[in-house]
């Protein structure tokens, strides 16, 4: 029962970490990566249809994005979108072949990703000491409907603290990992 709660616990601070990675995937650093339009959604009959659905996302060198719109009807409606997202960026049509050339990082514009990159850290590991929290409440009810003991509600507690602790020392990692990358000129 307690190992239940563990497991729980631990499987639910994975997918904090997971998303967690999804979210530092789309802070720009630099260079091009596909992911970076993961967000993007464009407008297509009608529906919000996600970019990547709609077009291959390539990177053709370090500072440049080729998109290969399927339908090429759609290529002014995914220029539209990439130019209305908040990522501040200037697609150039070139026939088939949509190119997104990404400008260098200014000094002060890392210091500004380093701080939201910052709140995402953040967020997580209150995610995480939710679960903490959610799982010791458990434990507490467990042990107050006498189903454990208080030893074995102690041991569980220390337990789910060193899995909380592992996951925050994770979150620490990711986010050293990921200001380092954004300092790199």
């Amino acid at each position: 029962m307690i190992e239940d709660l563990q497991k729980d616990a631990s499987s639910r601070m994975d997918k904090s970490i997971s998303a967690l990675k999804s979210q530092l995937a789309k802070v720009r650093t630099g260079r091009a990566h596909p992911s970076l339009l993961d967000s993007i959604s464009v407008n297509y009959y009608g529906a919000d249809t996600p970019l990547n659905q709609l077009a291959n996302v390539v990177a053709e060198d370090a500072r440049t994005l080729a998109l290969t719109v399927f339908d090429k009807s759609a290529s002014a409606a995914v220029e539209k979108a990439i130019m209305q997202s908040d990522l501040g960026l200037n697609p150039m049509s070139a026939g088939a072949v949509i190119r997104i050339p990404l400008p260098p990082l200014t000094e002060e514009r890392r210091k500004d990703l380093i701080k939201v990159v910052r709140g995402e850290a953040e967020q997580a590991r209150v995610a995480i000491r939710n679960i903490r929290r959610d799982a010791n409440s458990d434990v507490k009810e467990l042990l107050k409907e006498k189903e454990i003991g208080e030893d074995d509600a102690r041991k569980a507690e220390d337990n789910i603290q060193s899995i909380t602790d592992d996951f925050v020392k994770t979150i620490d990692q990711m986010l050293a990992a990921k200001e380092k990358e954004l300092m790199e000129i």
